[in-house]
């Protein structure tokens, strides 16, 4: 099965098993959207907004397959409870945030990461689905001086401890500190190419997206062996039905004849 995504001149066939989601979670200004700029365009961005959740697309080409990752940054206030465990259930990857100089921020990433796993459990009992959970928890704002620091680096560290796919880095989204090494820990633990990571790719915009054209591997040239990434400037977020089909389908084509527990949305 492919997916297929259409931009500029470029008609963009992504396999279905190259299709990933990354979702992005934590408290309110604890600086998610600020990481997720780092990763998409090398900014940062001084001022906040607060998010209600935003969805964005990035399609690689790395050494001749296509990759597609759709990152979803959701809201801190998670005013629907529903909406935050469906976020959950189609995720693939997660990057959990907390503000340093915030000990509520962490508390929240205790929650959810407990909430995680008992999600993507109940999902996994009804499927045949690899046991392993890419995440990392990010320590946001290491920039701030020692004094205000709120929570310790040990403490951090405890959280992932007993889980080999499961890391904790200290980054700053202003400074630039720690991103991209975060991103290649989490791709590498998603067994995902480490190219998709920020600057181990080719950055193109869609104007130049000759890259994406589909070619027969044996008639590219070794110098065009090489790692491209490129922002959808259009794609929007799956709807709810989409999201609820997804999941069904992960479930029925199983073809379990006996009765489980259901994985509630609530």
């Amino acid at each position: 099965m492919m997916k297929t995504m259409s931009g500029g001149n470029c008609t963009l066939n992504v396999p279905a098993k190259n299709s990933y989601r990354m979702v992005v979670l934590g408290a309110s200004k604890v600086g998610k959207s600020s990481i997720v700029s780092r990763f998409l365009n090398g900014r940062f961005e001084d001022q906040y907004t607060p998010t209600i959740e935003d969805f964005h697309r990035k399609v690689y080409n790395i050494r001749g397959d296509m990759y597609q990752l759709d990152i979803l940054d959701t809201s801190g206030n998670h005013p629907f409870p529903a909406m935050r465990r469906l976020s959950i259930l189609t995720g693939d990857v997660f990057v959990l945030v907390f503000s340093l100089d915030n000990r509520e921020s962490f508390d929240e990433v205790k929650r959810l990461q407990k909430q995680i796993l008992e999600v993507k459990s109940c999902l996994k009992n009804k499927t045949k689905e690899s046991a392993d959970l890419p995440m990392v928890i990010c320590g946001n704002k290491s920039d701030h001086s020692e004094i205000f620091r709120k929570v310790r680096s040990d403490e951090g560290e405890n959280l992932v401890s007993s889980d080999e796919n499961c890391a904790y880095f200290e980054v700053s989204a202003k400074k630039n500190t720690n991103v991209d090494e975060m991103f290649y820990v989490l791709f590498s633990m998603a067994k995902l190419p480490h190219e998709m990571s920020p600057s181990l790719h080719r950055k193109i915009s869609i104007q130049y997206g000759d890259p994406f054209q589909t070619k027969p591997f044996r008639m590219r040239r070794v110098k065009d062996m090489d790692a491209y990434g490129m922002i959808s400037p259009f794609a929007r977020r799956p709807s709810v039905n989409s999201d609820l089909k997804y999941i069904k389908s992960k479930v029925l084509r199983e073809g379990q004849s006996r009765e489980r527990e259901k994985c509630t949305i609530q």
